[in-house]
């Protein structure tokens, strides 16, 4: 399995103790023993396809009971895109699903970046909330939503990163992609800022 590893220096200085990693992989997110994986879930909470359906039916019904509780309290009219909500995580080995809902691609006019990137920030705060350190996320709306891989990998590496240097207790984060052709995508994203970026280290590796 490849796997692109980059190291981000806290506040771009890469200190001894002090430095967070954002790694890509190709894999099943619901294998994730991460503090927290999260779910590229519908508004209705209420399960769907795709990484949304994997995780409901490798977590257990206790996910959707939560969600379903969620429905009736916090979100009865469902969960805006942007916006995210944890629930127990039921059988999977990660503690938490952090469920968020990202933007259908509307042809990239309709507010659909900055939808993506708060489905990014909005789940990374409430890992922050929960006091997590470590994040897994699927490539949020690059399946049945049709955003362009090449613009999603871009919002999902920058968004990411940045919340590397500025959180207190995420230290890393981890986007766990389906196929060949997204990591390849993704993989290019994470060179072209470590480029940018000298606080940085890139590395590969074939097996984690």
């Amino acid at each position: 399995m490849a796997v692109v590893r980059l190291t981000i220096g806290r506040n771009q200085e890469p200190a001894a103790g002090s430095a967070r990693t954002l790694i890509l992989t190709q894999g099943d997110i619901t294998r994730e023993a991460a503090d927290a994986i999260v779910n590229a879930a519908n508004s209705s909470l209420l399960g769907g396809g795709g990484v949304d359906g994997a995780i409901h039916r490798h977590g257990g019904p206790e996910i959707l009971d939560a969600c379903k509780r969620l429905r009736q309290t916090q979100h009865v009219n469902g969960l805006p895109p942007g916006q995210a909500v944890a629930t127990t995580a039921g059988r999977l080995p990660a503690k938490y699903v952090i469920h968020t809902v990202g933007p259908i691609w509307r042809g990239g006019r309709q507010g659909e970046a900055e939808t993506l990137a708060s489905a990014y920030r909005e789940s990374l705060r409430v890992a922050e909330e929960l006091r997590l350190a470590s994040v897994s996320f699927p490539a949020i709306s690059t399946g049945a939503y049709g955003y362009p891989l090449e613009e999603a990998a871009e919002i999902a590496v920058d968004t990411a990163a940045t919340q590397l240097t500025t959180g207190a207790h995420v230290r890393s984060i981890k986007l766990v992609v389906f196929d060949t052709a997204t990591f390849t995508v993704y993989a290019k994203q994470l060179e072209k800022f470590a480029a940018s970026h000298p606080g940085c280290r890139l590395d590969r590796s074939a097996v984690e």
